[in-house]
């Protein structure tokens, strides 16, 4: 997944702001075309992926198909399509981890004394 500009899509009456963008090829005639599903996505307010606000699929055949030989191409290629701009890959933020509660320590230091 890719972090792009962000875009503006119209859904159901509402504005809503696209920041990642997910690809992947669906089907690859090999030595032919590729067709490739794509989908924009919001992001939440913690950086977290948010609700799908467009999607669709795009066919890459002749000459590009032809210098399709690493991912980083197909997405520049889907970006292109698309007319957006990506700015990096897409990294899910990392949920805060609890504090251990004074028990939870009591019986971990138990454990390694055993």
């Amino acid at each position: 997944m890719k972090t792009i500009q962000p875009v503006s899509i119209w859904d159901n009456g509402q504005v809503l702001e696209a920041k990642i963008l997910n690809a992947y090829a669906v089907i690859v005639t090999l030595g032919t075309s590729a067709t490739f599903y794509y989908a924009l996505f919001a992001e939440n307010a913690d950086g977290s992926q948010g609700a799908q606000v467009a999607q669709g699929n795009l066919n890459m055949t002749g000459e590009a198909y032809t210098q399709w030989t690493v991912d980083s191409y197909a997405w520049d290629w889907v970006a292109a399509e698309l007319n957006l701009t990506i700015t990096g890959d897409y990294v899910p933020p990392v949920p805060p981890q609890p504090e251990p509660t004074p028990d939870a320590i009591i019986e971990e230091d138990i454990e390694e004394a055993i």
